[in-house]
């Protein structure tokens, strides 16, 4: 049974929601600790000073921010606690946005809001007047003594509202600071190869069902250390081949269209938004 990790109140205009805040994800990973190879003993992390090589005590550790290398500017956890926000246990909400306005980029950790006792009219208020408006709320809240910008919205189906942490815009990395980004000259492709990648994607779509995607490396993870575990001996894997260099687009989205084709054939068709007679207008 999941538990709630916080709770607050939304803040819609003059309208207090009171909501319990569960993370809607849990992370499946695999987890190692560092032992020694010779002994099977477990690693001890220390903290020590770089230049004399002796333990630092937890209380003698101060936090320093580098100008330069190896000058710091040090401080002190009093004066950082100055800085911490008034705590609140309300997520406000400042403007609605549509969806489609905000790039997947921005969003970082997503969170089920549950009503708390007593506010499932206010909060049915609330996530059926966003669900009929399709926008998206964009709010600040206090976790974890800082202050998060957040997007709330109905989920997929509409029975609960969602929330989720937000990147804030100059953390995004500009699209200006990659290297080896095209020029524009450089992606033009013709009609006709578009046409066939389109109908390349049209063979290939269907519904998003994503209990069918697995974490097969987690997978094989937990397969190895059963049978290690299991006394087996294991031999190190072949190296993966390079992929081949494809010099001619044409043939390959060509191939690509007579694999799908030959696949169909021993398979169930595949649902899609155009129907087949469309797709075949291509060749």
């Amino acid at each position: 049974m999941a538990r709630s990790m916080w709770s607050g109140a939304i803040s819609f205009g003059l309208v207090n929601v009171p909501i319990k805040l569960y993370s809607a994800v849990s992370k499946k990973t695999v987890r190692f600790h560092q032992l020694n190879g010779e002994t099977g003993s477990r690693i001890a992390q220390k903290r020590v000073d770089s230049i004399t090589g002796e333990e630092v005590p937890y209380e003698n550790l101060v936090k320093g921010y580098e100008l330069t290398k190896d000058h710091y500017v040090l401080i002190s956890p009093d004066e950082l606690e100055t800085l911490e926000p008034e705590k609140s246990r309300t997520i406000d909400i400042e403007d609605f946005v549509d969806l489609a306005d905000i790039d997947p980029v921005y969003y970082d950790h997503p969170y089920y809001l549950v009503p708390d006792k007593g506010a499932a009219k206010a909060y049915g208020l609330l996530l059926n007047a966003m669900r009929e408006s399709g926008r998206v709320a964009i709010a600040r809240v206090i976790l974890r003594s800082k202050e998060q910008l957040v997007a709330i919205r109905p989920d997929r189906d509409g029975s609960v509202l969602m929330m989720e942490t937000m990147i804030f815009s100059d953390e995004v990395v500009p699209k200006d600071d990659l290297d080896g980004l095209p020029a524009a000259d450089e992606l033009k492709v013709s009609d006709r190869e578009v046409a066939m990648a389109q109908q390349l994607i049209e063979s290939l779509s269907g519904e998003f069902e994503p209990e069918k995607y697995k974490d097969q490396y987690r997978e094989q993870v937990l397969e190895l250390i059963e049978r290690k575990a299991a006394g087996e001996e294991i031999t190190a894997a072949p190296e993966a081949p390079a992929p081949a260099k494809v010099p001619d687009l044409m043939a390959a989205l060509e191939a690509s269209l007579a694999a799908v084709r030959t696949d169909d054939d021993d398979k169930p068709k595949r649902k899609s938004a155009k129907s087949s007679s469309e797709r075949e207008k291509v060749s």
